[in-house]
């Protein structure tokens, strides 16, 4: 769970609120489902037209990784091709083919099984570096989805408002009338405006540093399987891996490290 993520969405919700409340105004004077139902179905309307269907759906499934980081946790991937160079380095690479079944990442599975095969490092670079590539450029649109929805929403949201505008037109007979209704007119601008700018801004930053943390850890992984191959010292090969981590710390002096070094 990402208490950033949480938290910082509830301060400025809370924020908002507690000012309108201050200068005497109430939640209920914000609460118009059919201004909310205008401001997201014109929103998501015109995200699905500007991209295809599968990123979209792909948008909405990835959303989630805003407030929950999932992904594989870096240092127990160190920990794990560590133990792997450890023990091809006493019995061989293919001696891994037994592990296979212990690694959950799909990626450094595919790596490992290449490596185990007998494929030169330099093919296995090539092979799983361009399927990288090709997962990347479709991840990359994902944050560009919700960047799209917080350019349509404050114009969805003024839309909204002259809509509201128009009903209050017909009502310039009463005055009291006329006030209510350009108060409610406007709310579809305020659903649209914190909609961009509390909601589909900041998560797009967010994924778009879940994807390069992700990328990252990927890199990490395929660095580890090459180094594997190439049959570089464990200890170096621990050093190397953990400058891929995003919260880097010193490589710790592990016992079966130092018994493969030594």
């Amino acid at each position: 769970m990402d208490i950033a993520s949480f938290g910082g969405l509830a301060l400025a919700i809370a924020g908002i609120l507690a000012g309108m409340m201050i200068e005497g105004g109430s939640i209920g004077q914000i609460t118009q489902p059919t201004a909310a139902m205008i401001v997201v179905g014109g929103t998501a309307g015109a995200v699905m037209l500007q991209f295809p269907m599968f990123i979209f759906i792909a948008a909405l499934k990835q959303g989630a990784k805003v407030f929950f980081a999932g992904g594989a946790d870096g240092e127990a991937i160190v920990t794990q091709l560590v133990e792997f160079a450890n023990k091809a380095r006493k019995s061989g690479i293919v001696s891994l083919d037994a592990d296979l079944g212990t690694v959950s990442d799909p990626f450094l599975k595919q790596a490992l099984m290449l490596a185990v095969d007998g494929t030169e490092p330099s093919e296995v670079r090539k092979i799983m570096q361009l399927e990288l590539d090709n997962k990347s450029e479709i991840e990359e649109k994902i944050p560009a989805v919700f960047e799209a929805a917080g350019g349509y929403s404050p114009t969805v949201g003024i839309i909204g408002a002259v809509l509201g505008l128009i009903q209050v037109m017909q009502h310039l007979d009463n005055i009291d009338e006329v006030g209510r209704g350009i108060a409610t007119a406007f709310v579809a601008t305020i659903y649209g405006v914190a909609m961009a700018n509390l909601i589909c801004l900041p998560a797009a930053g967010k994924l778009k540093f879940r994807h390069r943390e992700e990328t990252m850890i990927k890199e990490m992984m395929l660095e580890g399987v090459v180094s594997i191959l190439e049959g570089m010292n464990p200890r170096m090969i621990e050093t190397k891996l953990r400058t891929y981590l995003f919260e880097h710390k010193p490589a710790p002096a592990t016992g079966k490290v130092a018994e493969a070094t030594a």
